[in-house]
């Protein structure tokens, strides 16, 4: 697969997940995931490394994930994920206008906190595009979160019912769209960040009023 590759040296490799694609295998033990795909390429090249991920996106989520060159780059990666020193943002079409255009969820998710800010930065007919920027990494969060205050991500049916929205999507419309850190090993500010996929383009034309 052509994978965009946005960031890389010799520490870490951040790329532009597709949709549809998981970062690791599940239970059911999916063999073909971001992960192995990655490693099978780097084997190919002949690199000496294995990439391991620091965090997770969910399969139907596309945008920025990082990606460590050996195990104890992870380690240090990770840590700065679990310390909430990554600023995360996130590009949703979420259904419906929302009342406040502006605002903070802090909703717990399976009683752990759970906090997610937002701020919506266009409206059309049915749905709304919203800026989010999750101060947790609960999973599913945003889903989550967005579902409890009545207006679901576009094409999302694990939270929400289909039937129950006029507007329709062949993917989730979520994408991570920026990322913030600084880098683990020689203390680089990065600010990286991958515009929405084509298709995010082709619903907003499709959707214009």
């Amino acid at each position: 697969m052509n994978i965009p590759i946005v960031y890389e040296d010799e520490f870490i490799m951040v790329l532009n997940k597709p949709s549809g694609l998981l970062t690791i295998p599940t239970p059911r033990n999916e063999t073909r995931t971001l992960t192995s795909i990655l490693n099978d390429d780097a084997k190919e090249r002949g690199q000496a490394y294995r990439l391991h991920p620091a965090h997770r996106l969910d399969r139907e989520t596309s945008g920025l994930i990082v990606y460590a060159k050996g195990k104890s780059i992870q380690k240090k990666m990770m840590a700065l994920f679990h310390d909430k020193k990554v600023k995360k943002t996130y590009i949703a079409f979420v259904q419906g206008i929302l009342k406040q255009k502006q605002g903070v969820i802090d909703t717990p998710i399976e009683r752990l906190s759970a906090v997610t800010n937002y701020r919506v930065i266009e409206e059309r007919a049915y749905f709304s595009v919203v800026e989010v920027m999750p101060k947790t990494g609960r999973k599913n969060q945003i889903r989550i979160h967005f579902k409890y205050i009545g207006h679901p991500v576009v094409g999302d049916t694990k939270f929400a019912f289909r039937k129950d929205y006029k507007l329709k999507a062949k993917r989730l419309m979520l994408h991570a769209n920026t990322l913030e850190f600084t880098h683990p090993i020689n203390n680089k500010a990065l600010r990286l960040d991958s515009g929405p996929e084509q298709d995010f383009e082709d619903f907003l034309k499709k959707h214009k009023d």
